[in-house]
């Protein structure tokens, strides 16, 4: 089987459910992707994919979006024919482009939908627009909102209703979008997992910032944009050294804009953390990993609210797989991380309750670690990518029988 599958990200992308689960887990059950995504600087490699197609050099986003958009009518062209599923990622435009060419070639249409997009845009629009933008900001908001709000309206009275099948990110995203008029067994979930043929919590070597060897260690992996709450997570810090004064917080990730780390650089000096907060940007997933492993505790703060609510965070999974002992707040997905892996502690989302639970870590890091150590043996058996993509490809041969009958995919 060969899938067709047009993603928002470059071609070289990190997201481990697009690199892991399409270039490597899907393959050993005989699915292949042709994958068209954004060009990417330095790219690596792309051989994992059995095709690959993105645009050439872009100057700007109106130059990059038009450029994806020819790229996409050049690549149905051509190949959409010798595809047995057409697929699309968190897109609605091109999401109905490739809706329209399926039917035309009586092909699966199948939508991937990983994150709120156009809710995600609304929630953004709003929020600027209640502050005190100049001008051009304000247009530029009233524009973003515009758009979110049609692509929305697209999105749930026409894509998800018309496509064949919907994958989302997990039970709850399920339930999210079900409400909205589309049937349920139309849906599956698929969260996100580790590739536990990579991560190898035996091989990992613990590593400590210079300086860094002989204090406590808090954690956090991921991206740092306003959203998030750290605001959260450095008032906790703050509770939690009047336990323990030498603490300290490392925060793995980059943040998408300078803005975002501005805020949180002048909201961590306002706290008095200025010498307890470190940021080390972007890193290779092998050296996050060791400095993950080298930390006495990690946290995982989600913020609560329709668009977090729906997400299936990587961070923990990757705390467990690692065994390192970690508290999460009680986003839906953590909360069932962690009820059916007993591998770390629950939180409510407020600072005084993630400090709690650190402090209860760090008070017993014996208790911690015995309790962490059943983290790898949950993620091999639910969250890693070979068992996520079995489930996968037993679902994708459902909705190509339901389509091609007993004839099988037309090629």
């Amino acid at each position: 089987m060969k899938l067709l599958y047009f993603v928002p990200e470059t071609v070289s992308t990190h997201r481990a459910d697009v690199a892991v689960l399409f270039g490597s887990a899907l393959p050993k059950h005989g699915i292949l992707t042709h994958l068209v995504g954004m060009p990417a600087e330095g790219a690596t490699s792309t051989s994992a994919f059995a095709d690959v197609s993105m645009p050439g050099p872009t100057i700007g986003r109106a130059h990059r979006e038009l450029a994806y958009l020819g790229l996409s009518l050049r690549t149905l062209a051509v190949s959409a024919s010798g595809c047995d599923v057409l697929q699309v990622r968190d897109m609605v435009p091109t999401g109905l482009l490739v809706m329209v060419w399926a039917w035309l070639l009586r092909r699966p249409f199948v939508y991937w939908m990983s994150f709120l997009m156009s809710e995600g845009r609304i929630e953004r629009a709003r929020s600027d627009l209640a502050r005190q933008l100049p001008l051009r900001g304000r247009l530029r908001a009233c524009a973003v909102l515009t758009r979110g709000l049609v692509e929305r309206w697209l999105l749930y009275r026409v894509v998800l209703r018309l496509a064949d099948h919907v994958f989302v990110q997990s039970d709850e995203m399920r339930r999210h979008v079900a409400r909205r008029g589309i049937a349920y067994d139309r849906l599956t979930p698929v969260p996100m997992g580790v590739d536990c043929d990579r991560l190898n919590p035996d091989a990992v070597v613990p590593r400590r910032l210079a300086g860094w060897e002989g204090v406590p260690i808090i954690a956090y992996l991921g991206m740092i944009e306003r959203r998030r709450r750290f605001d959260l997570l450095v008032d906790a810090m703050v509770i939690l050294r009047a336990r323990f004064p030498a603490a300290r917080l490392l925060l793995i990730g980059e943040a998408p804009a300078p803005a975002h780390l501005d805020e949180l650089s002048a909201y961590v000096r306002c706290r008095g953390l200025a010498d307890v907060v470190h940021v080390t940007g972007w890193l290779p997933t092998d050296d996050a990993w060791t400095l993950l492993a080298g930390a006495d505790a990690a946290v995982s703060v989600i913020p609560r609210g329709e668009i977090f609510d729906v997400s299936s965070p990587t961070k923990l999974l990757e705390y467990l797989a690692l065994a390192t002992p970690c508290v999460a707040n009680d986003s839906p997905d953590q909360a069932w991380v962690l009820a059916q892996s007993g591998a770390g502690l629950l939180c409510a989302t407020t600072s005084q309750a993630i400090a709690g639970g650190l402090i209860e870590i760090l008070e017993a890091p014996a208790v911690a670690r015995r309790r962490a150590l059943a983290g790898p043996a949950f993620i091999r058996r639910e969250r890693s990518y070979s068992v996520i993509g079995a489930r996968v490809a037993e679902q994708y041969q459902r909705i190509t029988a339901r389509r091609f009958g007993q004839c099988g995919p037309a090629s």
